[in-house]
C-alpha cells in the first residue's frame, strides 16, 4: 500500500527555477532545464555539478537525455530546439522550431523521432535520422499546447494537453486527430499515460487545481484528485509502486493510492512552486524541480528497504 512508504529528502541543490528535470537511465545525473537559461547536469551521487551551461537568454522549459546518441534536446522560449552532445557538450543542431515558447519534448521509444509542444498551438515531429526535419505539424488546438506523451501500448499514437482545457489523441503516421477530450474547465498542463491492471488509464493536471484519471477506453473520468489549492503543474504515475504523484504550485507534493486513489501523503520543501518530477525505472529515487532548485527523494518501505524491493 501507498501509505507504507516513506519519503526521505536525499539531496537539495538550490538553483535558479528550475523548469524541467530528467534522470539518465544508467548514470547518476539529474539533467535540469532552468528559466533563466542555462542547462545544468548534476551528480546525484557526489551531490556536485557535472555541467552546466548557457542555452539561450529566454527560459529553457523542456530538455530531455536522448541517450541512444549521447545528446542533451533542449527547447527554449525563443522557439527553437539545441541539440548538445553530453559528453562534449558541442552543439550538434539549432532548429529554428516553432515561433512562440517551446513547452514540451518527448523521446519516441523506439523511432528516431521528437515531438514538440509549443504556444504557437502546433505540435511537430522531428526526425534525427533525416537531419531532423519536421516531417508533421498537428493541428487543432485553440490555445498553447503544454504537454504531449506517446502511448506506451501503440506507440503510433500520442496525447496532448492544451490551455484549451481539451485533451487530444493523435495518430503519429496519418497526422490525424482520433478524438478530443474536454477535459478541465480551465487549462491542461501534464499529461501522462500509465495502466493500472491490464486497463490503458490518462493522467491529466490542470489550472483549475485538480488532476483527473481517465478511462482511455471509455473515454470517462473515473476519478478526480482534489486538494491542491494552486494549479497542478505535473503528475506522475510510478511503474512499480502503487502510487501517483502531483505537484502544484502551492509548493505542495500530494502522493495518492493508485487503486483507491485516496490521499496518502503531502510533501513540502520549501522550495515555492514545484514545476516537474521525474523517476526512473528500477530506482527508489524520484527528483522534483521548483522554483529554488531541485530536491532528490528516496522512497522506501516501512521497513526501510528500496521502494524497488516493495
Amino acid at each position: 500500500m501507498a501509505h507504507s512508504l516513506k519519503f526521505e529528502k536525499e539531496m537539495v541543490q538550490t538553483s535558479e527555477r528550475v523548469k524541467y528535470v530528467d534522470l539518465h537511465p544508467s548514470k547518476p545525473w539529474i539533467l535540469a532545464a532552468l528559466y533563466s537559461g542555462n542547462v545544468c547536469i548534476w551528480n546525484y551521487h557526489s551531490q556536485k555539478i557535472e555541467k552546466s551551461f548557457k542555452v539561450t537568454e529566454s527560459p529553457v522549459r523542456s530538455a530531455k537525455f536522448l541517450v541512444r546518441e549521447n545528446w542533451i534536446v533542449v527547447g527554449a522560449d525563443d522557439g527553437h530546439i539545441r541539440v548538445y552532445n553530453y559528453d562534449t557538450m558541442e552543439m550538434i543542431k539549432d532548429i529554428e522550431a516553432h515561433t512562440d515558447y517551446i513547452r514540451s519534448l518527448i523521446i519516441h521509444l523506439t523511432l528516431p523521432y521528437v515531438l514538440s509542444s509549443s504556444d504557437d498551438k502546433l505540435i511537430k515531429l522531428w526526425d534525427w535520422e533525416k537531419d531532423w526535419i519536421c516531417s508533421k505539424v498537428f493541428e487543432g488546438h485553440q490555445h498553447y499546447v503544454m504537454q504531449a506523451a506517446f502511448d506506451p501500448n501503440d506507440l503510433n499514437t500520442f496525447a496532448s494537453a492544451s490551455l484549451d482545457g481539451t485533451i487530444k489523441i493523435w495518430n503519429m503516421d496519418s497526422g490525424s486527430l482520433d478524438f478530443t477530450l474536454d477535459a478541465h474547465s480551465k487549462g491542461i498542463n501534464c499529461i501522462e499515460y500509465f495502466m493500472a491492471g491490464d486497463k490503458p488509464f490518462l493522467i491529466s493536471g490542470s489550472d483549475d487545481y485538480t488532476a483527473k484519471v481517465w478511462d482511455y477506453e471509455t473515454k470517462c473520468c473515473v476519478q478526480k484528485l482534489e486538494g491542491h489549492t494552486r494549479n497542478v503543474t505535473a503528475t506522475s504515475v510510478h511503474p512499480q509502486l502503487p502510487i501517483i504523484i502531483t505537484c502544484s504550485e502551492d509548493g505542495t507534493v500530494r502522493v495518492w493510492d493508485k487503486t483507491s486513489y485516496r490521499l496518502d501523503n503531502t510533501l513540502a520543501y520549501g522550495l515555492e512552486r514545484v514545476w516537474t518530477v521525474a523517476y526512473m525505472k528500477d530506482s527508489s529515487n524520484v527528483v522534483f524541480g521548483c522554483d529554488k532548485g531541485t530536491i532528490v527523494v528516496k522512497i522506501s518501505g516501512s521497513n526501510g528497504s528500496d521502494s524497488a524491493d516493495v
